[in-house]
């Protein structure tokens, strides 16, 4: 039988190919299909994935399709352990050294848009918390409003104060923080930050289905967790004493209400497929504000057909040779 490899065409910066988008999208499928196609391995950009004994919380790639194609940062961290978008950037840069010294491609693979984001363009060098600062900054926006806390970060870092809406205090507060804590803007402070793009070819794509749809298979992806022992799952992790990330994981809490006698087992799945439509809407909140992304919308072309149009557009040259 033949089988088609894809190889690049000329001497080009290394590709890095980024497939994200909201949860339930296919991101896992396309990205087998894909680094089968051209020789890629695939780099989880997911904050729950990388811990053990969550799989099916995580919907991390089952064994099965793990052995279709490598996959990297899979059930590696014990659940007890911190994780942040800093230790995944630095995991991720040596496994993307790694891979492209094999003469591969890496995709990295996920719905974490902070995670996605500290690897595109790097994390700056931000201050710790200043907890005192801080309170102060909150008690003026009660009294003033947040409208006029943007204001002070309008006069002090105007580029910072354009991306960041009057309403979003957290952030503005975050903003004058660093320049408190550094005599530097954050705007500043990022200009000195290096990227992937400073030295690779980076490709970003997104999958994404109308809201209706998405939300439908949502609602199945939950049911089939349910099926495949999820509640099991979670009553081996209360067990553990998890770190402040692995709790977070969407299902942990809804499923050990319902485990300690708050509501019962219909509930627990209604509150999950709440929250999960949620967590996917503000995924897609924060990648649609990223114009780098080229978007497919799963409800029209089916996953060969994207494959194909990434590799068209990555500039592949397609070769065959036979096999037996």
């Amino acid at each position: 039988m033949r089988r088609t490899i894809l190889r690049l065409k000329g001497p080009v910066k290394h590709k890095i190919i980024f497939i994200v988008g909201p949860t339930a999208t296919g991101k896992t499928d396309l990205s087998i299909k894909l680094a089968r196609l051209i020789k890629g391995e695939i780099i989880s950009c997911d904050s729950m994935q990388v811990y053990r004994g969550m799989e099916i919380l995580s919907q991390a790639p089952s064994s099965r399709d793990r052995r279709k194609a490598p996959h990297h940062l899979i059930g590696i961290l014990d659940p007890r352990r911190e994780y942040s978008a800093a230790s995944f950037r630095k995991r991720a840069l040596d496994l993307i050294r790694s891979i492209i010294e094999r003469k591969r491609i890496p995709i990295i693979t996920g719905g974490s848009g902070l995670y996605a984001k500290a690897l595109v363009d790097g994390l700056f060098p931000s201050p710790p918390a200043d907890i005192k600062f801080r309170r102060k900054m909150q008690a003026f926006a009660l009294r003033h409003g947040s409208a006029r806390l943007h204001q002070k970060l309008a006069a002090i870092d105007p580029d910072s104060a354009r991306t960041i809406h009057p309403n979003d205090t957290r952030r503005i507060i975050r903003a004058l923080e660093i320049y408190h804590s550094t005599t530097r803007t954050m705007t500043e402070l990022k200009s000195r930050t290096k990227g992937l793009g400073a030295d690779f070819d980076v490709r970003m794509f997104g999958l994404n289905a109308p809201r209706e749809e998405l939300y439908a298979r949502i609602e199945s992806r939950v049911d089939r967790m349910f099926e495949r022992g999820v509640v099991a799952e979670v009553k081996k992790l209360k067990e553990k004493k998890l770190s402040k990330t692995a709790r977070s994981v969407l299902g942990f809490k809804e499923i050990s209400d319902y485990l300690n006698g708050r509501y019962g087992l219909e509930e627990a799945k209604a509150f999950l497929k709440r929250n999960t439509r949620r967590f996917a809407k503000r995924q897609l909140t924060w990648f649609k504000a990223d114009n780098r992304i080229i978007w497919h919308d799963i409800s029209k072309n089916d996953y060969d057909s994207i494959v194909r149009d990434v590799v068209s557009r990555l500039g592949i040259a397609n070769k065959s040779r036979a096999r037996k």
